[in-house]
């Protein structure tokens, strides 16, 4: 049985697991690009203690699956596999990975860039650091949307 596309989740991941069921018995797969996010320990000058992520479970997802529909659209890909954490995480912990099967690597590395992109803009996650001065929810930025439009999709939301 084939993993789901979409995965919100408290647990850690092993990237390594993720691409061999991604690409398991799919032989026309010649490339696989993957992307891991972790937890920086700085943000805007300030140290990070931890952050915290929220979500709303069923819409989360619904939303990253429309997101992996319009890479495969617009993307020559075989497989996209997606995973989020929520819950407290601690810097150097992985928070986000994509991967992207295809049968050449340009293929790939579009339609993880993409949906890069488009996860820091359009997902609906919270994001609350913890810092020496406090807590304080981190704001979208004007640079995600930019690297959003530059896929010709423009949806501001710093």
């Amino acid at each position: 049985m084939a993993s789901p596309r979409v995965l919100i989740s408290t647990e850690d991941f092993n990237l390594a697991h993720e691409i061999a069921a991604l690409r398991a018995h799919d032989k026309r797969v010649g490339a696989v690009c993957s992307f891991i996010g972790t937890v920086r320990d700085r943000n805007d000058g300030l140290s990070i203690g931890s952050m915290e992520l929220e979500h709303y479970p069923g819409m989360t997802e619904k939303a990253i699956e429309a997101m992996i529909d319009e890479a495969m659209r617009r993307f020559d890909i075989f497989g996209v596999r997606v995973i989020h954490r929520v819950g407290l995480l601690q810097p150097l912990d992985q928070v986000v990975m994509v991967a992207v099967t295809s049968a050449h690597r340009g293929e790939s590395f579009k339609a993880c860039e993409f949906l890069m992109d488009y996860l820091k803009t359009q997902a609906p996650f919270w994001k609350k650091e913890q810092t020496p001065e406090g807590a304080r929810w981190v704001d979208a930025r004007v640079s995600d949307d930019a690297a959003l439009a530059k896929w010709g999709i423009s949806v501001p939301n710093a």
